[in-house]
């Protein structure tokens, strides 16, 4: 029983472990960068002197260090630029063989007769593109959808159509009327330009819990994975350890500047 409590133990470290999220390359969406690349930071050479204390920003309160103050002001930098979606799908009822009746068995009662139609609601996230009310998320987010709202970070709602549908990439774009709110389209990077090691940032909706940020690294470049029930693989993906969960599809992947450099939209 302890050799088998044991073996528990080290699966649950190593699912965590290689538990790791894919975004998808910006360059799906347009191969237009509008920032300059980002020149490399020089790497110090480690020595075995003590770590220096955290630097604090001038002008911030005490104990705030430099990487806090950072992500304290991309979220509110770019939060307005983040979506909630949610939806209303249409699902089909399967097939249902009805029992057959046999000799020398009694037959069963009626059922409940079970409607052709089911209707679910589902949730993800997205970003404002342009002034003109276009909304990028993932197409798994909006298929077979019967009504989408998106819900904006300053509380207002607004019906949303859908224009566009690429599903082998697991791409849509929507359309909201852009008088109906004031829109802060998202600053575009270059997926192009990253490299391993590089901070990356996410906000979405997972499960539901709005406008959530979540940090971590660029894990790796150049993944090819299927998205969802796709047949095809999506190449050039971005690997990150940032946390990413359901409802985080079609949110932006951030650089430390605070530019969408992906779309979250796989977990594994």
């Amino acid at each position: 029983m302890k050799r088998f409590t044991w073996l528990v133990i080290l699966l649950v470290l190593s699912l965590t472990v290689l538990s790791c999220s894919w975004a998808t390359p910006l360059h799906y969406f347009s191969r237009l960068s509008l920032l300059p690349n980002v020149a490399p930071t020089a790497t110090a050479t480690p020595t075995a002197t003590p770590q220096p204390v955290p630097t604090l920003v001038p002008g911030t309160e005490e104990g705030v260090t430099a990487e806090e103050a950072l992500l304290t002001r991309l979220y509110e930098q770019v939060s307005p630029s983040v979506v909630h979606i949610r939806v209303t799908q249409r699902v089909a009822r399967e097939t249902v063989v009805p029992f057959p009746n046999l000799p020398g068995f009694p037959s069963l009662p009626d059922l409940p007769q079970i409607p052709d139609e089911f209707y679910r609601r589902g949730e993800g996230s997205g970003f404002v593109w342009d002034e003109e009310g276009h909304i990028v998320t993932n197409y798994h987010v909006v298929a077979e959808a019967t009504s989408v709202d998106v819900h904006f970070f300053d509380g207002t709602i607004v019906e949303a159509e859908v224009v566009g549908l690429d599903s082998q990439s697991d791409i849509a774009v929507l359309r909201v009327d852009p008088k109906a709110t004031q829109l802060h389209p998202a600053v575009l990077g270059d997926s192009d330009a990253l490299r391993v090691g590089q901070l990356a940032i996410a906000i979405g909706n997972p499960f539901g819990q709005t406008w959530t940020m979540t940090r971590g690294i660029i894990s790796a470049l150049g993944r090819t994975i299927r998205s969802g029930s796709n047949p095809f693989a999506i190449p050039e993906m971005i690997q990150t350890d940032a946390a990413i969960n359901p409802g985080n599809s079609g949110g932006p992947l951030l650089d430390s500047h605070g530019r969408v450099v992906g779309m979250n939209t796989v977990i594994i």
